[in-house]
């Protein structure tokens, strides 16, 4: 299995993602060959008309197909009327990690996203390896995956975490706090910036 991801991000004109989906569901089983939709998501909480599609690669040469494609098509997910802002960020999962499968996880997914120091990559993953284990027993909850980022704003790292209830959300992490289970050791230090996202997501998403 492959470890190289995308995230996507369309900021949308307000009322206009149910417009979208259908478009972007069309659009996105038109993918080259080795590009595998993982999740589809519409924001719920933070910031608004935002969908959010995971996407892995098979390898290094399908992702730059992939992102070739995309970017000398004129309306690659077909919603490009529709959008304010379109980012596209790669990822490579943390090798100690295996993502759940597809189905019913959710249905509310965070997606945390922070910025590190410059030196704060090896110490984050040093401190999830030993940290994940207890995190996600079955007295707490499971995560989808987390990445570290390979572009853009560098280093950075994004988690995605799935609910069934934003009630579970807020006793687990208490939970966990409380426990001493989480956060991971050192990782204060590591930390520049923070931002945090719940989404719903869309019905033909793959985690739902």
């Amino acid at each position: 299995m492959s470890d190289r991801y995308e995230l996507l991000r369309f900021t949308l004109r307000v009322r206009t993602p149910a417009m979208a989906l259908p478009r972007l569901q069309k659009a996105l089983h038109e993918a080259g060959e080795g590009v595998e939709l993982i999740g589809c998501w519409l924001s719920e909480i933070g910031p608004q008309n935002t969908i959010a599609v995971l996407r892995r690669f098979s390898s290094a040469e399908a992702q730059a197909a992939e992102r070739e494609r995309v970017l000398l098509c004129t309306d690659a997910f077909a919603i490009g009327e529709l959008v304010l802002e379109q980012h596209m960020d790669d990822y490579r999962l943390f090798p100690f990690l295996k993502p759940l499968s597809a189905g019913k996880h959710g249905p509310f997914y965070e997606l945390r996203e922070y910025d590190l120091v410059t030196s704060g990559l090896e110490p984050t993953l040093a401190g999830w390896r030993k940290a994940v284990g207890p995190r996600t027993e079955p007295d707490y909850s499971q995560v989808y995956a987390a990445f570290y980022a390979t572009s853009g704003r560098v280093p950075r790292y994004l988690h995605i975490w799935p609910y069934a209830s934003l009630e579970q959300r807020l006793d687990v992490r208490t939970r966990a706090v409380r426990d001493g289970v989480w956060p991971p050791e050192n990782s204060a230090p590591q930390l520049q910036k923070m931002q945090s996202g719940v989404y719903l997501p869309a019905a033909f998403s793959p985690l739902s």
